[in-house]
């Protein structure tokens, strides 16, 4: 939807638009939402075009404790949704879901809560091995988007993904999100290194496309290619400015701040 007043509102036709605009990736958090025919339908497009699908989601609850519950019912919930995920992941290719552990409990202490959510990640990252799917988790501000959830800081992710030990769970690094909890963007970015498959972006303030807030995405982007990263940074971000201009002027500003 980003580019739907130069592509307009169909996804097949934003597709092909993305990838004369020389994108190579199209993400899609609503994937699994969407009906089963235009699943495989956007995974036949890209396919043919030779683009790739970044993540989409597969559990975001902001208005529950889910991962950090450590109940059967629970655990036996969040596997299933993860099946569906496996699922919905073959039919356009998909090699990413998102996963955000939900709210934090305000009667557990945090530590008996992350051992809940390192037991649901276990066996949902168990669903999702044999496929190859891998779950990124994705820490959230509290301050300006998302207050009273689980996961915030990188340091946590890191932590749990070490206590999961599977390939199929990693962190997705939104540095949005990051540069408003804890700043830090690059010493973070080399502590978590080995467990971090996929970043999205957005500058701060105001969650643009780079070069309207503080973020040097310059630096950054060119940290993370001479680092070796060479799989997809996901564009979460809305567009500063109106109409076809505007989206323009987006993809202007990623070939200034990313000219390799």
């Amino acid at each position: 939807g980003m580019f739907a007043d130069l592509a307009g509102n169909d996804p097949i036709d934003q597709i092909h638009f993305m990838h004369d605009a020389g994108f190579r990736a199209m993400e899609d958090t609503s994937m699994a939402r969407r009906p089963i025919d235009l699943q495989k339908k956007i995974g036949a497009t890209l396919e043919q075009l030779g683009m790739q699908m970044g993540v989409f989601v597969a559990s975001a609850d902001f208005s529950r404790v889910d991962f950090a519950d450590s109940s059967a019912a629970m655990r036996d919930e969040l596997v299933g949704k993860m099946r569906q995920a496996v699922d919905g992941a073959r039919r356009v290719n998909a090699t990413w879901t998102t996963v955000v552990p939900g709210k934090v409990s305000q009667g557990v202490e945090l530590d008996y809560q992350t051992v809940n959510v390192i037991e649901n990640l276990k066996r949902c990252a168990e669903v999702c091995e044999p496929s190859g799917l891998v779950m990124v988790l994705e820490p959230l501000n509290p301050w300006a988007n998302h207050p009273g959830l689980f996961l915030t800081k990188m340091p946590q992710a890191y932590l749990i993904c070490k206590a999961v030990g599977s390939p199929s769970c990693k962190i997705l690094d939104d540095l949005y999100h990051q540069q408003i909890t804890e700043g830090n963007l690059i010493p973070n970015i080399d502590r978590c290194w080995d467990e971090i498959a996929y970043f999205q972006v957005g500058d701060n303030p105001g969650r643009k496309e780079p070069g309207t807030g503080e973020i040097n995405y310059a630096n950054v982007f060119q940290h993370i290619h001479d680092k070796g990263f060479r799989g997809v940074v996901g564009m979460e971000h809305g567009v500063s400015g109106g109409g076809k201009a505007g989206e323009e002027d987006l993809i202007e500003a990623y070939r200034t701040v990313d000219p390799s």
